[in-house]
């Protein structure tokens, strides 16, 4: 029997030629038409449910693997919605892949019109590790569902996820038109260097510049899911109890901070800010306890260097006397309690990097519309949080706020709505998916013009004439009156 030692060294290298080769048999299945039946796409989705659905336990082991995932935040936010996703697509699948019909006008009478959704080609899609089947298998859902082939890679900083879904992909979807690649920066490098016909990035904004610098070399559209210093606006005009518990289980109840959309800092006035830290520490300690590094409850940082990246934001020296909960760490579990801190110099670390973890800014104001003009002096964020009563402010925030999404008097629950599209703007991103928007995000829309033989104006050929021209400018503005004049020969 080969060594462990031998085995690796026996493994075939995922280079440049074997991304080519793959994209070779890819491009292949897809010419091939295999992919574009509503009964392929129907019967991949149908497989796909099916493998969410028998493999939960499995699900639920490799998150706690990777990031210490509670059973009940792996189930919710994971499985429950890719399930979700996946009966959503087969429910609307025929629906979504119908033509639409397209209105027409006097310059092209008489004809038809529609909209023909078609599939992009061969597609890769490069999920993140801080929500490793979520993030990697609701953009394939789309992908399958809008007819193309596809490829997934995993991030290799959830290992225990990247292996399962290899596994689970190769046992339960047509292997000639999905395909999943394990690997990390060589493998990644070696896919981008091959001519998709579009790239779906879930991660951060340096990645995310090195994906789209790579995509513009073969002119390949992008859509990047990348994240940013998402605010909570907090009114005085508000039901404390409710408001708190949703921030706090919006930040520390949604895998510990690592979410692209958990709140990175929250604004309130300074005569609010006292009674707010106080339900928000009554909350962290009924919910996660006096001990919190202790917690089942607390996912654990994704990786190393994920804590000392965190840590180091923590041990800035500009925040010597702003940490007013919270703070302890342990490198050897990779935790960091809930903490929070207040009135953290705007030029300190946690300021100016997104946070994606368990440390909350509050930042105070003199009065509520001042967070607004804060808001704004800074890059547009994925999704933007208000807890109001009052009607002027919602508008206001609504109408004033550029963000991916705005949520009122709630956190990060937009994502859960599968008719609201969800993506970035500017530094947070480009590009949108989620229910019918994740067909959309991966189908080209042909416009299709239909005309018969009947009806062909000599006017539009030459030699032209005043005449001709008299016509054919009433055409083109529409005016039926114009026409029956430059037929019966009126200036």
């Amino acid at each position: 029997m080969a060594s462990e030692e031998e085995t690796k060294t026996s493994s075939p290298v995922f280079d440049a030629e074997a991304a080519s080769c793959l994209m070779k048999e890819l491009r292949g299945t897809f010419i091939a038409g295999k992919t574009k039946s509503f009964e392929w796409r129907s019967s991949q989705l149908k497989s796909l449910l099916k493998m969410v659905e028998d493999s939960d336990k499995q699900i639920c082991d490799a998150l706690f693997s990777d990031l210490s995932k509670p059973e009940m935040e792996a189930y919710i936010h994971e499985i429950a919605m890719i399930k979700s996703s996946c009966k959503l697509a087969l429910k609307k699948l025929k629906d979504w892949m119908k033509a639409e019909k397209a209105k027409t006008n006097l310059g092209s009478f008489p004809s038809s019109a529609e909209i023909v959704p078609e599939p992009l080609g061969v597609v890769l899609v490069i999920s993140a590790w801080n929500y490793p089947l979520l993030l990697s298998v609701d953009p394939v859902i789309g992908a399958i569902a809008a007819g193309n082939a596809v490829v997934l890679k995993p991030s290799e900083l959830a290992p225990a996820m990247s292996s399962l879904l290899a596994k689970l992909f190769g046992k339960y979807l047509d292997n000639s038109a999905i395909k999943v690649i394990e690997g990390a920066v060589p493998e990644t490098t070696a896919l981008l260097e091959q001519k998709w016909d579009k790239i779906f990035y879930t991660g951060n904004g340096r990645v995310g510049r090195i994906v789209m610098a790579a995509a513009a070399k073969n002119l390949t559209p992008v859509v990047l899911e990348l994240g940013g210093k998402s605010p909570v606006l907090v009114d005085s005009n508000i039901d404390l109890a409710v408001t708190a518990r949703r921030i706090v289980s919006g930040k520390w109840g949604c895998n510990n901070g690592q979410a692209c959309v958990a709140p990175d800092y929250i604004i309130t006035t300074k005569k609010y800010a006292p009674v707010l830290i106080d339900s928000l520490k009554h909350n962290l300690v009924k919910f996660f306890g006096e001990d919190p590094l202790n917690s089942p409850d607390l996912s654990r940082l994704g990786h190393s260097n994920h804590f000392a990246r965190l840590k180091n934001l923590l041990d800035d020296d500009k925040l010597a006397g702003k940490i007013i909960h919270g703070g302890q760490s342990d490198k050897s579990n990779l935790k960091i309690a809930p903490t929070i801190v207040l009135d953290a110099p705007e030029d300190s670390l946690i300021m100016n990097e997104e946070i994606f973890g368990p440390l909350l800014p509050i930042v105070t104001v003199e009065k509520i519309e001042d967070g607004i003009e804060f808001i704004n002096s800074r890059p547009k964020p994925l999704a933007a949080y208000v807890f109001t009563n009052t009607k002027p402010l919602k508008e206001e925030f609504v109408s004033k706020i550029s963000a991916g999404g705005v949520v009122i008097n709630d956190v990060t629950l937009h994502l859960m709505v599968d008719t609201l599209p969800f993506g970035g703007i500017g530094d947070s991103g480009m590009g949108a998916y989620h229910g019918k928007f994740s067909f959309d995000a991966f189908s080209h829309k042909k416009a299709v013009l239909y005309r018969g033989f009947f009806g062909d104006a000599p006017a539009r050929y030459p030699p032209y004439t005043p005449g001709k021209l008299r016509l054919l400018k009433a055409l083109l503005d529409g005016s039926l009156f114009g026409i029956i004049r430059a037929l019966f020969g009126f200036s």
